[in-house]
């Protein structure tokens, strides 16, 4: 072991399982020099015997920033969940060593979470964060090693359809709410069944839309953006109370450009003695954000709880509903329809067909009575069993027109 000097900056030189090491202590100081020798034959002799060095684990609150930070080309919405969660997380590890979590821990948080009334998808978002975080460090798999983690159940229900009565007095509610918004929000996702994303999305060049005497006659709309390839660039034509609710909503931008977001981010206002609202501060190169607490409070006020996704149930289960509509027209304007809703679909198309052949029976019958009227009126005496029945044979043989 020995140091020596040169160009006035000290090395170190020895041997090490019969190989010279030789480097630069990169200092003027002969004491840092050797302390530099030192730490190299100790790290040497460490890797020699498989003597892994400790870890050192940061703080929670520190790991889950540095996690976020490696995430990048986010959505606005995916990075503003992500960044709830990181605060939600921290707010109950901060001050702890992310190496001291434990499954005790991520069980209490599942019941603390659900104590608070938050639903099983939503807790299970939460750890799955954690679960990344976690998994970052090389911790997850540890955990795992001990006892999996057990996630919630969550419902595996494809929606609720919107009843008629409520959907007046959900349509009342959105009319008088503090957003002039949500009224259009509401009718185009009934009328047309596009996804809360797709909806905003749209820009005005999305619509081909036909005017006389100042209203919207009649149209159709072009999901520009959707998050599956089947549903991306589909056409949906808009119906008459979708155009009449477009005509008043596009009132209010008369210089929207063609590239501008149809429900662009603004501000509201509310002016003179009746309070009518007016928007302000309107820029159209950023869509509107969302109206989830507008929706809400609508729900309250119309008595009735549903979620935003309920409505584009609505819309497809009303298709569906319908026996003339081929399952290829349903796709056409639904665009990509998961497993399991077709498989609830399928029942209510079920249901369809069978009432249209009940009201094929109820035609048959009605003409069968009709018949033994006819033949057993006083100009023509009742028959006998054999011959009413070969009667009842040949009209049923018949075809109806």
């Amino acid at each position: 072991m020995s140091v020596y000097k040169r160009g006035g900056v000290w090395w170190y030189e020895f041997s090490f399982q019969g190989q010279r090491i030789r480097d630069s202590a990169k200092t003027n100081s002969k004491t840092i020099a050797r302390e530099a020798e030192r730490a190299r034959r100790r790290e040497l002799e460490r890797s020699s015997n498989r003597i892994r060095k400790p870890k050192r684990f940061p703080l929670f609150k520190l790991a889950a920033e540095q996690w976020l930070a490696t995430k990048c080309n986010l959505s606005r919405f995916t990075d503003l969940h992500y960044r709830q969660y990181v605060a939600s997380l921290s707010a109950e590890f901060a001050n702890r060593l992310i190496c001291d979590i434990s499954l005790d821990d991520i069980a209490w948080l599942q019941e603390k979470r659900q104590g608070k009334g938050l639903g099983n998808r939503a807790v299970n978002a939460e750890i799955q964060v954690l679960r990344q975080i976690l998994k970052r460090f090389g911790l997850w798999a540890s955990l795992q090693e001990e006892t999996p983690v057990r996630f919630l159940r969550e419902p595996r229900d494809t929606g609720r359809a919107i009843t008629h009565e409520d959907e007046t007095q959900l349509l009342e509610a959105a009319g008088i709410r503090r957003s002039p918004a949500l009224l259009p929000r509401l009718v185009l996702a009934l009328d047309t069944g596009i996804r809360a994303n797709e909806m905003r999305q749209l820009r005005h060049r999305d619509l081909t839309l036909t005017w006389r005497d100042g209203a919207i006659e009649s149209g159709w709309l072009r999901v520009s953006r959707s998050k599956t390839e089947g549903g991306q660039g589909r056409t949906i034509p808009l119906s008459k109370r979708a155009c009449a609710i477009l005509t008043l909503w596009l009132s209010r931008f008369a210089d929207a450009p063609a590239d501008g977001f149809l429900f662009p981010r603004h501000k509201v206002g509310f002016a003179g003695n009746k309070r009518r609202s007016f928007l302000y501060e309107i820029d159209f190169t950023r869509p509107g954000s969302e109206w989830k607490s507008a929706w809400t409070a609508a729900c309250e006020s119309a008595k009735a709880r549903y979620r935003w996704h309920d409505l584009r149930h609505t819309f497809v289960s009303r298709l569906a509903e319908n026996p003339a509509v081929s399952e290829q027209t349903m796709m056409a304007l639904a665009g990509h329809v998961s497993k399991s809703m077709l498989k609830r679909y399928s029942h209510i198309r079920q249901a369809a067909k069978q009432a249209a052949i009940d009201t094929l029976e109820t035609m048959r019958t009605a003409t069968v009575k009709s018949a033994d009227f006819e033949t057993e009126s006083p100009q023509n005496p009742p028959q006998s069993a054999a011959g009413r029945l070969n009667q009842r044979s040949a009209i049923l043989e018949k075809p109806l027109n």
